[in-house]
């Protein structure tokens, strides 16, 4: 009868979300609303379930956020992402030139939402194809690729960020071990993969490709852009601060010094602060721009983000299953089988991902669901960091026509309905299989 219930919670969010259309947050609101009264839940504690649901999830992660969003608009309006693509892929020259557009994706996906840095990306790749008289899909595909692991397996993106605040994971932790995940998954769903589809199903990779569906994008003159070393310390400064913290604390004693001081600067709230007040003058004030314009900047990427941050607090929906007494019953199903935690974070999500179509909402709920699974490791645990991983692998599975990068896809690279299907669906399903096979490799040697 539980499982039942979550079945009917999952089938009316789904309805409304893709039948409706309704707005994700409101949706998971009234679900969650529907839910706690099938789960039995007392009338007057139901709202107050709700509040705490959101409230508790959007305090801790709101700064982060919001921080790495600024962040991130900054890099993009100073052109500090054409910079960096631009450089990688002039250095590294036809034969490697795979390689440079993930260098390049890896260093802006780690400032800007995927759907963000496909749009500051694409223009980039498009006019390094026709230069190169090559197809725009050969240089798409690792782009693309590279643009889902980060925003699948690296914090300051919001789902692992919230991820790895609900199953109680180190998020220095989920870094380090999301970048050595990140790394055979991309070659894998990048070049590997790139070169198996251009064997199997050659039609989508033409070069009389019309990117106008773009709209207008800034263009940016080199000379005028920041410098590259610049741009990628600007990008990465906050993965920078929170990997240095990390490693140190396994160096350093807790009680010394220069160590207190390090986690200090390296915990995210203040190593996204930090970052932030070094963008705004490396990307800002340091090109003569008004701290007025600045500010409206900042301003307009919260307007940005706004709908993701109501989506992220809809830890409302993932705390009605705790408190409904969802998430102890199917852990105690999974306890009672030998599936592994890993195994069952994926899968769980997978399925919800193929479902709701929004890689955020499904890895939200799917972490709602196996949280005590991951209580049972203790808090902190390597096994809890895993398991992030693994829900962020399943977050990004088999993207189809409920998705929308589906549709962006479809339009960007000029493909029909079947192309993206056969391609774009086929990729993010290869992603997130490759994504698990990395996490239960790590698995065996931590």
């Amino acid at each position: 009868m539980p499982l039942l219930i979550v079945l009917i919670g999952v089938i009316i969010l789904i309805f409304m979300i893709v039948k409706l259309k309704m707005n994700t947050f409101v949706g998971l609101v009234i679900t969650s609303f529907i839910v706690g009264l099938l789960l039995g839940l007392p009338l007057t504690k139901i709202a107050q379930t709700i509040e705490t649901g959101i409230g508790g999830q959007l305090g801790h992660l709101a700064i982060i956020f919001g921080f790495g969003s600024m962040l991130g608009k900054l890099v993009s309006d100073a052109g500090g992402g054409y910079r960096i693509a631009t450089t990688l892929i002039n250095k590294f020259g036809r034969r490697w030139i795979q390689v440079a557009v993930i260098l390049a994706s890896f260093i802006i996906g780690l400032a800007l939402f995927f759907e963000v840095g496909l749009v500051v990306v694409l223009p980039i790749i498009f006019i390094i194809a026709r230069e190169l008289d090559m197809p725009l899909m050969y240089l798409g595909i690792p782009m693309a690729a590279t643009l889902n692991v980060t925003h699948a397996f690296l914090p300051p993106y919001p789902a692992p960020t919230a991820i790895t605040d609900i199953l109680g994971a180190n998020l220095g932790h989920v870094l380090l071990l999301g970048i050595l995940a990140a790394i055979p998954t991309i070659i894998i769903a990048g070049p590997v993969y790139n070169w198996v589809l251009q064997k199997v199903y050659p039609r989508v990779y033409r070069k009389n490709i019309d990117i106008s569906v773009l709209g207008e994008y800034k263009e940016f003159k080199l000379e005028k852009t920041p410098k590259f070393g610049i741009s990628v310390l600007t990008a990465m400064m906050p993965v920078i601060l929170i990997a240095v913290a990390t490693i140190c604390s396994f160096i350093f004693p807790k009680n010394n010094p220069v160590n207190e001081f390090i986690q200090f600067i390296g915990a995210p709230d203040l190593a996204m602060l930090l970052s932030l007040i070094f963008a705004i003058f490396t990307m800002g004030l340091q090109r003569n721009q008004k701290m007025e314009d600045i500010s409206t900047s900042l301003a307009d990427s919260i307007k940005q983000i706004s709908v993701m941050l109501l989506i992220i607090g809809g830890g409302a929906f993932k705390q009605v299953l705790v408190d409904g007494g969802i998430s102890k019953y199917i852990s105690g199903l999974f306890a009672q089988t030998s599936i592994s935690p890993i195994l069952a974070a994926w899968l769980i999500t997978a399925l919800l991902r193929m479902s709701l179509g929004s890689s955020t909402v499904a890895a939200m709920t799917a972490a709602g669901l196996v949280v005590p699974m991951a209580h049972q490791f203790g808090g902190n645990s390597i096994m809890a960091t895993l398991m992030v991983l693994a829900i962020g692998a399943g977050s990004v599975f088999c993207g189809h026509v409920n998705d929308t990068g589906f549709w962006m896809i479809k339009e960007y690279f000029g493909l029909s309905l079947k192309e993206t299907l056969l391609s774009w669906t086929t990729l993010t399903s290869v992603l997130a299989l490759a994504g698990l096979g990395a996490v239960y490799a790590i698995s065996l040697f931590v």
